[in-house]
């Protein structure tokens, strides 16, 4: 199944924390890209394809600032990304070197990038965050990337965060973080989804009227029955 308009609105409506239940429930527990929190408070909801970037420790003679105009370099891989995707940054978890700036961050968003996910660090805050792309990242450091890293390659396999990521996997990132859906999962996840979201929806209603969890979080028979009764209203 292919990452839809509707499928994009459909997702936007359910939290990451939902994301991680409903794929636990099909055996995935590694899903969560460690690391990669919302550089601004209040950053929306979004969802995308995955565009993934690699980098590899630093070589001297390859992590080069001349190494910016090669053929295999990040702006050519900006370059390369589709309206829509979110990038995401394989780095290794380096904190000391800043894969991207405010230059190579504004023109992801004049390219109609979604966002940025790394396990890895940003520069130039201040520059980046004026630029409005949304951000998710381990943090911010003032060396640029090749004080420490090396860039390889871009729309491979990566790891980022712990999680295997390939291209055209979604990503929903919201403030609790970045969950990964593998696009063989897409259709699965889109039909139980909302049904577990309106689910816990109505557990709080319950909760907010003073029931006990026992029985209730998870549901017993009476429970579900209950809640069954109520989507017929």
């Amino acid at each position: 199944m292919t990452l839809t308009a509707e499928a994009i609105e459909t997702l936007k409506t359910v939290s990451t924390a939902t994301l991680t239940t409903v794929l636990l429930k099909k055996g995935l527990r590694n899903v969560w890209i460690r690391g990669a929190t919302p550089l601004r408070p209040g950053q929306p909801r979004l969802v995308g394809p995955a565009f993934t970037l690699r980098f590899v420790p630093a070589r001297e003679d390859l992590a080069t600032p001349a190494s910016w105009a090669s053929p295999i370099s990040t702006r050519a891989a900006i370059e390369a990304m589709p309206e829509g995707c979110i990038a995401v940054v394989d780095s290794i978890g380096v904190t000391d070197a800043g894969i991207f700036g405010d230059i190579l961050c504004a023109r992801m968003q004049k390219r109609g990038v979604a966002a940025l996910i790394t396990d890895g660090v940003v520069r130039d805050v201040a520059g980046v965050l004026d630029t409005n792309l949304p951000v998710w990242c381990r943090g911010v450091a003032a060396p640029p990337s090749v004080a420490g890293l090396t860039f390889v390659a871009w729309q491979e396999p990566i790891g980022c965060g712990g999680v295997a990521v390939f291209p055209n996997d979604i990503i929903v990132v919201d403030q609790d973080g970045a969950v990964l859906i593998p696009a063989a999962l897409l259709e699965a996840v889109l039909a139980e989804a909302p049904e577990q979201e309106r689910m816990e929806a109505w557990i709080m209603t319950k909760v907010d009227e003073g029931a006990s969890l026992p029985g209730l979080y998870p549901m017993n028979a009476e429970t579900k029955a209950l809640y069954e009764a109520s989507k017929a209203k």
